[in-house]
């Protein structure tokens, strides 16, 4: 007996091995498909959606009115967050990946097929209106499943860097998406990119969403969670007993999503239209975010493996306060300064102070709650913080503009103090680091 388990042993280890590649593999691909649609539209709402479905507008107005239906998506993901955190509680984290996944690539490749006020007035902005919150309810279910079922495979000395495959999504997603502009601007006139051009990226999602849908398919919910339910012992209400039992960890979770989603905003969307609007440019951003979306794929799981090692709440409270300092110079540099240096100046945006605070949260937001009340916990928190700053920073930027007369000062002092406010949930939250070390070699 003794024998045959020995001899079976390999077997059972390289089973596991595909096992968690597996689930790395469904944590990458599905959340690089699902905010390659995410941030299709982000792209589209600085460069395309003003003139497309607002043009009547003054310029000023329809980069707001451009930006206000973006934020739709974000106001929707609490909502999303809610439903699927009370369904995964309760049946499980990868059937819900499994449909917010398919929902996203549906709303996106309808968009790209959604005619513009041109052709059919206020209903084209009816439909990107509701195609908008239809993702924003799709990816307040997508990150927080995806985040557990990566995190729950993981060793505990492991958690930051199996997590850290959800986050790099992110920038893969990013990445692909504003590579998808690029190269449509490249070969595309600019009277046939705003004819047509801007619709091939949103229908290419339906190819991507077949390939994430065979990958997530394949794996299965960890087993903590299943022994949970094999014991009948999930929550039958998770999303109130978590605000009525975890209201810290709730709290946290909202706070560190505030000056960190809010970078990602002004870098990856605002950014693009200020530029096109101050110094006439339209190819140095987007190509600068590819480069710094590429790094992200490195540096996301860099971050999450040395958290691991040196403690989340170190690194978040670091780059918190760099993020409020940075900001000053950063307007700066996009006045003035030469943007064939871009690139490098988004490199410590993005890659260090924003990935630092980033490529820890996936395990970071699971250590707050129990494994019960989890995806409700982490999905409600996330969401909301989203919400409360990358979801209305390129609407709150652009007026701020406005209220300052032309001058970012304002934007500057916005982001001093989501900054202040992140740094004190750092402060607040728990980091396990010290036990979970103990398991590392």
């Amino acid at each position: 007996m003794a024998q045959q388990l020995l001899a079976s042993a390999p077997a059972r280890l390289g089973e596991s091995l595909r096992a968690k590649r597996r689930v790395l593999s469904s944590a990458f691909v599905g959340t690089t498909i699902e905010w390659y649609d995410f941030y299709l539209y982000g792209t589209a709402s600085a460069l395309v959606f003003g003139k497309q479905f607002f043009p009547d507008a003054s310029p000023v107005v329809g980069i707001l009115a451009s930006f206000a239906t973006y934020a739709v998506g974000f106001v929707a993901r609490p909502l999303g967050g809610i439903i699927s955190g009370h369904l995964g509680d309760r049946i499980g984290r990868k059937s819900l990946l499994v449909w917010s996944l398919l929902t996203m690539g549906l709303a996106s490749f309808f968009i790209g097929l959604l005619p513009t006020y041109a052709a059919v007035g206020l209903l084209a902005v009816v439909g990107l209106v509701v195609l908008r919150l239809i993702q924003g309810l799709s990816a307040g279910a997508e990150w927080g499943g995806s985040a557990l079922l990566s995190v729950e495979h993981a060793p505990p000395a492991r958690r930051g860097f199996f997590g850290s495959f959800t986050q790099v999504g992110s920038a893969a997603g990013m990445l692909l998406a504003s590579g998808a502009f690029a190269v449509i601007q490249a070969v595309l006139t600019p009277e046939q990119f705003q004819a047509f051009g801007w619709r091939i990226p949103f229908l290419l999602s339906g190819v991507l969403v077949a390939i994430g849908l065979w990958i997530r398919l394949g794996v299965k919910d960890a087993d903590e969670f299943l022994e949970l339910r094999e014991q009948e012992r999930v929550a039958k209400h998770p999303v109130r007993r978590a605000l009525r039992e975890h209201p810290r960890g709730i709290l946290v979770t909202i706070g560190l999503r505030l000056v960190q989603p809010a970078l990602y905003s002004l870098i990856t969307v605002y950014m693009l239209g200020y530029l096109k609007t101050r110094r006439g440019d339209t190819g140095a951003g987007l190509t600068a975010v590819l480069i710094v979306s590429a790094v992200g794929i490195l540096s996301g799981p860099f971050w999450g493996w040395l958290s691991d090692r040196v403690g989340r709440r170190r690194m978040a409270v670091a780059s918190a306060i760099g993020i409020g300092v940075f900001v000053w110079p950063f307007f700066w540099f996009l006045d003035h300064g030469s943007l064939a240096l871009l690139p490098l100046i988004l490199l410590l945006g993005m890659n260090v102070l924003h990935d630092a605070i980033y490529g820890p949260q996936a395990a970071w937001f699971a250590e707050q709650f129990p494994v019960d009340l989890r995806y409700s916990g982490v999905s409600f928190g996330y969401q909301v913080g989203t919400v409360l700053s990358g979801g209305i920073t390129p609407f709150v930027a652009a007026a701020l503009l406005e209220a300052g007369g032309g001058q970012p000062w304002l934007i500057c002092g916005f982001f001093v103090l989501l900054a202040v406010l992140s740094t004190a949930a750092a402060l607040a939250a728990k980091d396990p680091i010290r036990t979970a070390r103990k398991d590392l070699p």
